[in-house]
């Protein structure tokens, strides 16, 4: 094995609009190594071999060999309008591809498509007297955007006939999911990848089968970033497996550095020949240099692997990690970058980014700076170990991936961009004239004053994020988040009036969350999108995990953990008991309707007790808060 082909495949499923950058920067890293190595994006493929014409017939076949009876709703409209969808169907993937803007205006105009039940939703908006449930959204002239959205949400449709006729797991995001997030037992998994295969899972082994065929790999790296990606990479796995069983198959990637750490289900290496964890490139290198003979399986570096004794084994020789700055340049080389998908489900100008547009992914330094939030995985080594390099190297990086990309778009991946990092890396884009359009994740912190707000604008800075969470001092504190709701209006603002976007993550169900803490929550909200400091948000329910301080020491936060089964395969998420009298389910629902309304500009007059479903006592939060801290400011 003295030369080695080198294969990283993207499994089903990540993303639709940009590749998810993990094997760019292993491909990266390996070729500036001197290595053989390629790329794939075999969630790209799937989507886009299943929704063709060609996939569309297949998708009929199975559609018909269901009794009437077992028909959904979804199917039976399908097939009513199968010569519609057959005639829409390659037009408009080449027009969420960019290849066609033309055709916006027939889609725009609601005659073109077939609209399924995914449709009904345009009729929830508040009429703005045009008639037109989307004119507030769109106006006369926003066909292009609202074409997207319309194709959207058709091809959504097609995507619901697909899990209700053929695989009830099916999703563009969540795929298979419950088979994997935090399940002690890989019994279920296996069980899944025993039964008889259906349309996708022979779809995703035809084009594993082709991929091997075009590069001829000696080995194949697999990274999994979400439990969502889990039972394909399996399959990729057990294809590969069947029909080349000379070659090596490693996995790792951001699922199996959280959920497989204490990895002991030998049965996961019927499939795999290693597991690594944590950052892959060292873990990468000795893996290389021992599949060439030149070191003992001994001396492999967060790896585990089935030992001949048939026990699982972690072995972890003592090598520093590659330095931050020395991981070199991410290269999309071998990936379809005119192919992907810009989808425009949600119509909110924040949060359509994450699924508009291609986006180069990049880091602007390793870990998080601050890692002392409680509900954060701060143990972890993409958390705990923090490390930068220097503003002129980044850009090198960013002039790079332009001249191989020809595209401009950048968003940072960080856990939370450091100040001085960004100021520096601002004012070098300005010394070069290099001009990009960014946005990533922060922490709204102090430091972003209106002076470095109108500089990071200035440099391309479209849009931002950062964790808000239980809009509460009192709940802020016993986060460790090292942030107050009035900081965060006028960190906010700031951005806002330099004309960044701004989307805050929020979270209901923290321990000890009382029913006054979640009314407050929502009342400071409101006040937020009210003043213009945020424009996007989204809620979501307190997780622990045992890799955070309150899954390490719960006592310090009131609550007390549920003992977990034995577990062989994923451990992450971990149940709690919380003694506070409170239905954070039902809270949750108000949440979400007041938020859902807030992003779309509805009802921000609206007193936040009428979002809810039961009786819940009056804000404690003055009227005016929000705009009294900002008046101070």
């Amino acid at each position: 094995m003295s030369e080695l082909r080198i294969l990283s495949l993207i499994p089903p499923m990540t993303q639709l609009n940009t590749p998810y950058p993990s094997t760019a920067y292993i491909t990266g890293f390996l070729r500036a190594n001197q290595e053989i190595a390629a790329q794939e994006d075999l969630a790209l493929a799937l989507v886009l071999r299943l929704f063709s014409r060609a996939g569309l017939s297949e998708i009929r076949r199975e559609c018909e060999k269901l009794p009437r009876k077992q028909r959904s709703l979804a199917v039976q409209h399908f097939l009513l309008n199968f010569s519609h969808y057959d005639s829409t169907i390659d037009p408009v993937m080449v027009f969420l591809q960019g290849r066609d803007n033309t055709l916006a205006h027939r889609i725009a105009n609601r005659t073109y498509l077939p609209e399924g039940a995914r449709f009904a939703a345009l009729e929830s908006y508040v009429d703005d007297g045009s008639g037109d449930p989307l004119n507030w959204a769109f106006g006369a002239l926003g066909s292009y955007d609202r074409a997207r959205h319309l194709a959207t949400l058709y091809l959504n449709d097609l995507a619901d006939v697909v899990r209700e006729a053929i695989d009830p797991r099916f999703e563009f995001v969540r795929y298979a999911e419950s088979l994997a997030m935090s399940q002690p037992s890989f019994a279920p998994l296996a069980a899944a990848l025993a039964a008889p295969v259906n349309l996708v899972d022979q779809t995703l082994q035809a084009l594993t089968l082709a991929a091997l065929a075009r590069h001829q790999p000696t080995l194949v790296l697999l990274s999994v970033p979400f439990p969502g990606a889990v039972y394909a990479a399996f399959r990729i796995a057990q294809t590969i497996r069947q029909h080349a069983p000379q070659v090596k198959i490693a996995l790792g990637g951001g699922f199996v550095n959280t959920e497989l750490r204490e990895l002991a289900e030998p049965a996961v290496f019927d499939f795999f020949d290693f597991v690594t964890l944590d950052d892959g490139e060292r873990p990468l290198l000795a893996l290389l240099a021992h599949l060439r003979g030149e070191r003992s399986a001994q001396r492999l570096v967060r790896t585990f692997i089935r030992n001949a004794a048939g026990k699982v084994e972690y072995i972890n020789w003592p090598e520093p990690d590659v330095p931050f700055s020395e991981v070199g340049t991410p290269t999309w080389d071998g990936l379809p970058i005119h192919q992907y998908l810009s989808l425009l489900d949600m119509l909110n100008p924040m949060h359509r980014l994450w699924s508009d547009g291609r986006w180069n992914k990049l880091t602007i330094a390793h870990g998080c700076y601050w890692k002392k939030c409680s509900f954060c995985d701060v143990t972890l080594d993409y958390i705990s170990r923090y490390e930068t390099t220097t503003a002129e190297m980044l850009v090198d990086r960013i002039e790079a991936i332009i001249a191989e990309t020809g595209q401009t778009g950048f968003h940072f991946v960080d856990e939370a961009a450091p100040p001085k990092m960004l100021k520096a890396l601002a004012e070098e884009l300005l010394r070069r004239n290099v001009t990009i359009s960014w946005w990533g994740n922060i922490r709204f912190e102090k430091s972003f004053t209106p002076e470095l707000c109108q500089l990071l604008a200035d440099s391309g800075c479209i849009a931002i994020s950062g964790g808000l969470e239980v809009a509460s001092d009192r709940l802020l504190k016993l986060m460790k988040k090292g942030v107050s709701v009035d900081q965060v209006a006028r960190v906010t603002y700031g951005f806002a009036q330099a004309g960044i976007l701004v989307h805050a993550y929020l979270m209901y169900g923290f321990p000890t969350q009382t029913v006054q803490d979640t009314v407050d929550a929502l009342e400071y909200v409101r006040q937020l999108f009210a003043a213009g400091c945020i424009q996007s948000g989204f809620f979501h329910r307190f997780a622990c995990t045992v890799h955070s301080p309150v899954g390490k020491n719960p006592e310090e936060y009131g609550v007390e953990l549920v003992p977990l089964p034995k577990v062989t395969f994923a451990k992450n998420d971990v149940g709690f008991i919380d003694r506070t009298p409170i239905d954070h389910d039902l809270m949750g629902r108000g949440l979400n309707k007041a938020l859902y309304n807030y992003m779309h500009g509805n009802l921000l007059d609206e007193d936040v007790r009428s979002w809810f479903e039961i009786r819940v006592p009056r804000p404690t939060v003055p009227k005016h808060f929000i705009a009294k801290a900002l008046n101070q400011y």
